[in-house]
């Protein structure tokens, strides 16, 4: 079995690395699911005020991978998000090459819409590129990707944590103003969605250096080989070097990329479709569909039908209660394999009869546990005392009255006989007359 982490988290085999922790593919004992844990690899100051930016995200969307929870254990943290099982988009290009233009178009979209509801709560990605965008296994039915991989994001406003003229990303999607050590702003995002546009087009990493350097002396490139015009010109205004000529929002950008798609050609009836297949593999030994198969034999299971089957049937007006499951307990037979009858038991103070109430014998305790015997109800030799059990209404005896006495009340104060209570009252009600007579009298 894996690795459990706090206690809730069973590592099971590692699905990915990268520079500031190992991703797991793991098992949440609280949920009973699959999970991907990501482990943080170093425990200083600087990289442990990352990850607590990036598992305070918290941005529900389809198309957002964001943390869900965190755990820490001695030096160890980690925190866990939903399992994709499709790869990454670098996936589907190993396997495919260059993507057919809709199907970029349907990717596009989802990306977009993911990245506008980062950037409505404020965050700067900073690092889109197509190993962070990972696709769901749906085989050949509609494609589905989610934008992770917060690491190194930020919150417009939020203090830097690296110098102002040290950039931080992937070298060959930073955008030109990044390269200026510019502060992160959502037009850098938008940037490298261009450069990710063209690498699903063309199927290869493009040369963004080479793409700006064209730009600033040439103006916007002509659409390349293999790409529609309507969707060139969505993603020469992504690439345009001067923030200010982009796209302001990832919403407008989206917009436009709509009205590009209905003026794209229709694609060819023989055309292969995509498929996006399961790049996480089978689940390693001792662990199946439903978790780890050691917890088979921890989970409390209710009682099958056979089981219920096999049990004796209590038979119709039978007694219940104490008596009766000490009745139907069987008791351990001695060494001769006869029943052991208790001894009854005398009461010190001799008020009650223990030996028609007794209770079940419990069950031992292991060696070296459990209290020192001690004589049924015998007086402590440190000075306290043990009392009875308690005594049964049927058969502890009753004390009977004398018929010379009067009936015992129930309990509290008698109340006084009927003259007194008589004088009280009038001198009562002659103290409240002076009372009256005195305040007139003022």
């Amino acid at each position: 079995m894996g690795e459990i982490f706090a206690g809730r988290y069973e590592l099971v085999d590692p699905i990915g690395r990268g520079g500031a922790g190992a991703v797991w593919r793991a098992w949440d004992h609280r949920r009973r699911r699959y999970v991907a844990a990501k482990v943080l690899l170093q425990s200083d100051a600087h990289t442990l005020l990352r990850f607590v930016r990036e598992q305070a995200l918290r941005i529900d969307h389809p198309h957002v991978l964001a943390p869900a929870s965190w755990a820490a254990d001695d030096d160890k943290v980690l925190f866990t998000m939903d399992l994709v099982s499709g790869g990454s988009l670098a996936h589907v290009i190993g396997d495919y090459g260059p993507l057919p233009p809709r199907f970029v178009c349907t990717l596009l979209d989802q990306l977009l819409s993911g990245l506008a509801a980062v950037h409505a709560e404020g965050v700067v990605h900073r690092d889109i590129k197509p190993a962070n965008i990972l696709m769901e296994a749906t085989g050949a039915g509609r494609p589905h990707l989610r934008l992770s991989d917060f690491g190194i994001s930020m919150r417009k406003g939020e203090p830097r944590l690296t110098e102002t003229n040290y950039v931080v990303g992937t070298p060959g999607y930073f955008a030109p103003e990044q390269m200026m050590g510019a502060e992160p702003d959502f037009p850098a995002d938008l940037f490298a969605v261009g450069l990710v546009a063209l690498y699903l087009l063309q199927g290869r990493k493009p040369d963004s250096q080479a793409l700006v350097e064209y730009y600033l002396a040439h103006g916007t490139p002509g659409a390349p080989e293999g790409v529609p015009a309507p969707l060139w010109d969505v993603i020469a205004n992504l690439l345009q070097p001067d923030p200010q000529s982009r796209f302001r929002t990832a919403t407008g950008a989206r917009k436009a990329l709509a009205e590009a798609v209905e003026l794209l050609p229709p694609a060819p009836p023989e055309a292969d479709p995509v498929e996006v297949f399961d790049q996480l593999g089978p689940l390693p030994a001792g662990f199946g569909p439903q978790g780890p198969s050691s917890t088979a034999a921890v989970t409390p299971q209710a009682p099958t039908a056979a089981a219920a089957a096999t049990m004796p049937a209590q038979p119709t007006g039978a007694p219940t209660g104490p008596a009766a499951t000490a009745a139907a307990t069987p008791t351990a037979p001695t060494a001769a394999g006869f029943v052991a009858a208790e001894p009854t038991r005398t009461d010190p103070r001799g008020t009650a009869a223990t030996a028609a109430y007794s209770t079940p014998p419990a069950a031992p305790a292991p060696a070296g546990f459990g209290p020192p015997p001690v004589a049924a109800y015998e007086p402590s030799r440190t000075g306290s005392f043990h009392l009875p059990p308690p005594s049964r209404p049927d058969t502890a005896p009753q004390p009977v009255p004398h018929p010379s006495e009067p009936p015992a009340r129930p309990g509290g104060i008698a109340p006084p006989p009927a003259k007194v209570t008589a004088g009280i009252l009038a001198v009562a009600l002659i103290c409240f007359a002076v009372g009256v007579w005195a305040l007139t009298r003022m």
